[in-house]
């Protein structure tokens, strides 16, 4: 993958934030609407359980669902509302802001991409399940968590020395590919027997 310059990928990262916010936020919102679709009705089968394995209903009730002693999509719908204030920040030029902002949302997206690995691994290992809308939070914290630590290290709001800083500040493209690789292995491997059968 072409690793973009500096001014390249300043330009690219509130589009991440903004584009990947109103993918979660659009998520969350869908599984807030269903949560409660099926707190109503136990019955209720949302529309996103397609097969056996594929199936949301399993997952949104479950225990991981309310981590917090909250439906995660709650937690979604505050954390993407602000990944997508802050890309809109960057848009209206606010270029000056504190360092201390920056910190707090690092720890968010770190927070985010955390909690994400811990979803997938309940959901495959724990629950055996796996919820469309689930993959889509998934598969955009990924990439906002990745671009910011290159966006803080790239401006010093953060510093993280050696080879390593090297790699976090400037390959965010690659790290983003290899995080979805391994959670293609990790979502694939167990469920390979129904992968199989669907060839």
């Amino acid at each position: 993958m072409k690793k973009l310059s500096k001014p390249a990928f300043l330009k690219v990262f509130p589009w991440v934030l903004v584009i990947g916010g109103i993918i979660g936020l659009i998520a969350s919102s869908v599984l807030t609407v269903e949560k409660i679709k099926i707190a109503a009705d136990p019955n209720f089968i949302p529309g996103c359980s397609i097969s056996p394995i594929v199936a949301c209903s399993p997952v949104i009730s479950s225990d991981q669902a309310t981590a917090f002693g909250v439906p995660n999509p709650f937690l979604g719908l505050a954390g993407f509302g602000m990944v997508i204030a802050v890309g809109m920040m960057l848009f209206a030029g606010a270029t000056n802001l504190k360092k201390w902002f920056w910190w707090c949302f690092q720890a968010g997206t770190l927070f985010g991409i955390l909690f994400v690995s811990w979803l997938i691994y309940q959901s495959v290992y724990e629950i055996g399940k796996l919820c469309l809308y689930c993959m889509a939070t998934w598969a955009i914290t990924i990439p906002i968590f990745w671009a910011t630590t290159a966006y803080n290290l790239q401006q010093k709001n953060i510093a993280v020395r050696g080879a390593l800083g090297t790699v976090l500040r400037n390959h965010s493209g690659k790290l983003i590919v290899l995080s979805y690789v391994i959670v293609l292995i990790i979502v694939c491997t167990p469920l390979s027997e129904y992968w199989y059968s669907l060839l």
